[in-house]
């Protein structure tokens, strides 16, 4: 336990999961048990944040909002919509809640007490911490407790196995129709290679390249098919099962997230990288490269090791020891 017993912690979110969940992955690692505040600011509101205000149908007092006390001792919020809603919470609590902000707020920087942001925002300042990835769930002691009880569907699978982790189509890349075809070539061959395949896809995976994937394992040869686990959607995803027994990973370069989790297991990463691209995430990898967590797919599976990286533990240190130094100031 990082921070005082019966410290309160609220989390803001705009349903946004790759937000929420590294929200939730810290306040773990503080040993906090938060209260999920969801916003749902109508589109006229929304489109002016972070700038503008909150919606007024949102305000303190009004049924379901948000911003209903009693306000907690800290607030954790990511994404730009969630922005006036923790300044607004400042001022509601007149500056008593110590407020945490994920990623570049992009306004008020100065008024958030901390701002934990990648290395690749670039960002400075005493109010701010930056990591080499982002926070997450996968949490040492969630990764031994899979491997201690993995998921049945995973236990199945003879080993070594070889996890293919699938994002989609988001606003700098896009899956064309020759990621599609080298993806489900990929598969492919981890299992004609004599290892088992472990295939998880997102909300954002094409259903193109879901189907691709389909049909070719169904075509395989059936000792080769039963070596093979694909997610279909349904039911609870054994995502965490998935990392934690993999002998090695592909993931798509497309998520920061997706691939700070990979790297947190200490198994070789190897990215393969869609269509489309942006500056920061080619930076982030070219990072991940340059601490020999990641290898840029090249055609085959390599061999490498590396301590496993996950930026969680020291975020969670570096908000209780400023958290505890705030609540000193706030005592004068």
């Amino acid at each position: 336990m990082l921070l005082p017993a019966g410290a309160s912690c609220w989390i803001f979110s705009d349903g946004k999961i790759g937000d929420e969940v590294q929200c939730l992955g810290i306040a773990e690692a503080l040993g906090l048990a938060p209260e999920l505040r969801r916003i749902a600011p109508r589109p006229a509101y929304a489109w002016a944040m972070p700038y503008g205000p909150i919606d007024p149908r949102e305000a303190p007092g009004r049924p379901g909002s948000p911003l209903t006390p009693p306000f907690p001792d800290l607030a954790i919020a990511a994404g730009r919509r969630t922005v006036p809603y923790l300044r607004a919470l400042k001022r509601l609590s007149r500056g008593k809640t110590f407020a945490v902000f994920v990623k570049d707020p992009y306004w008020s920087r100065g008024k958030i007490n901390l701002i934990v942001a990648p290395e690749h925002d670039g960002l400075s300042g005493s109010n701010v911490f930056s990591t080499a990835t982002p926070a997450n769930r996968l949490h040492a002691w969630r990764l031994a407790a899979a491997r201690e009880k993995p998921d049945p569907s995973i236990a199945s699978l003879p080993s070594p196995r070889v996890a293919l982790i699938l994002g989609g189509d988001s606003q700098h890349h896009r899956f064309d129709d020759k990621d599609i075809q080298a993806l489900t070539e990929i598969a492919a061959l981890v299992l004609r290679q004599g290892k088992a395949l472990m295939v998880t896809p997102s909300r954002r995976t094409p259903p193109a390249l879901i189907d691709s994937l389909a049909r070719t394992l169904a075509e395989l040869p059936a000792d080769l098919q039963k070596n093979a686990f694909f997610w279909s959607g349904e039911g609870s995803n054994p995502y965490v099962s998935i990392l934690a027994h993999a002998a090695a990973i592909i993931v798509t370069g497309d998520s920061v997230n997706m691939v700070g989790e990979a790297v947190a297991t200490g198994a070789p990463v190897h990215v393969y990288e869609p269509a489309g691209g942006h500056a920061k995430i080619s930076a982030y990898l070219a990072r991940l490269e340059s601490l020999g967590a990641i290898r840029r797919w090249r055609g085959a599976l390599e061999e490498w090791r590396y301590p496993p990286l996950n930026a969680t533990p020291e975020i969670a240190e570096e908000i209780a020891r400023r958290y505890l130094a705030f609540c000193d100031l706030t005592k004068i």
